[in-house]
C-alpha cells in the first residue's frame, strides 16, 4: 500500500527532520522563554512611563509600548532555527540527499570524512565484463566464455551474472556444467565433459598451483 513504499517512507524522514529540534534551537527557545517576559514587562512600563509620567496621551504611549513589543520582541531568534531547518532539509531532499534530523544537519559542517557503502551509491552495483585477455592461443575468446558461462550459470553471485550478460550480448551459447560448487571468497568450479573447470582470483589459483604470471 502507498504507506509502504519508497516515496512515502522518504516524504516521512524529511518531515521528521523538519520537525524535529536541533540543539541550538533549544538554547534559543530556553532564551525566548526568559526574553519574551522581560520584553513585555519593559512595554508595559513604557506604556506607564509615556502615559503617567511623560502625560502625551493613550494613542501615543500605547504606539511607544508597540513599537517596543515589535522591535524587541525575539520572533527571529525563535523562527531562524526551525526555518533553516526546513529550508536546507527541503533543498537536500531535491538534490536527493536525505537528513536524518536537524541535529545532523547542525553538525554536517563539521564533517571532514565521508564513508559511503559503495555498491548502489557511487556505482550501480551491477558488475559487466570489460576485458578478456585469453592466455593460450589454442582456446578462442568466445571459447573461453562460453566455458566460464557454463559454469557460472549454476551461480547466483553478482559476477556470474556479468558473465552471463555478456554471452547473452554477444550471442555465445553455452551449457550448464555439473558438480559445481563455490569456492568461498575465491572463486567457483565445475565439470565439463572430462574438464574441470576453475574460475577464481589469484589465491584461488595459487591454491591450485597454475602460474597465471
Amino acid at each position: 500500500i502507498s504507506k509502504d513504499t519508497i516515496l512515502s517512507q522518504i516524504i516521512t524522514l524529511v518531515e521528521q527532520a523538519q520537525g524535529s529540534k536541533a540543539p541550538i534551537q533549544k538554547i534559543a527557545d530556553t532564551v525566548a522563554s526568559i526574553f519574551v517576559p522581560v520584553v513585555l514587562v519593559i512595554a508595559v512600563m513604557t506604556f506607564v512611563g509615556w502615559y503617567i509620567f511623560a502625560g502625551v496621551g493613550f494613542e501615543i504611549s500605547i504606539i511607544n509600548a508597540v513599537a517596543v513589543l515589535v522591535i524587541a520582541c525575539p520572533c527571529a531568534l525563535g523562527l531562524a532555527t526551525p526555518t533553516a531547518i526546513m529550508v536546507g532539509s527541503g533543498k537536500g531532499a531535491e538534490a536527493g540527499i536525505l537528513i536524518k534530523n536537524s541535529e545532523s544537519l547542525e553538525v554536517a559542517h563539521k564533517t571532514n570524512t565521508i564513508v559511503f557503502d559503495k555498491t548502489g551509491t557511487l556505482t550501480i552495483g551491477k558488475p559487466t565484463v570489460t576485458d578478456i585477455m585469453v592466455l593460450d592461443k589454442k582456446i578462442s575468446q568466445e571459447n573461453l566464455i562460453s566455458l566460464v558461462c557454463s559454469v557460472e550459470s549454476q551461480s547466483e553471485h553478482a559476477l556470474a551474472h556479468a558473465f552471463l550478460n555478456y554471452a547473452q550480448e554477444k550471442n555465445i551459447k553455452y551449457n550448464a556444467a555439473e558438480n559445481v560448487f563455490a569456492v568461498k571468497g575465491k572463486g567457483i568450479q565445475g565439470s565439463i565433459s572430462s574438464d574441470t573447470i576453475y574460475i577464481g582470483n589469484t589465491a584461488f589459483m595459487g591454491d591450485l598451483g597454475i602460474d597465471i604470471a
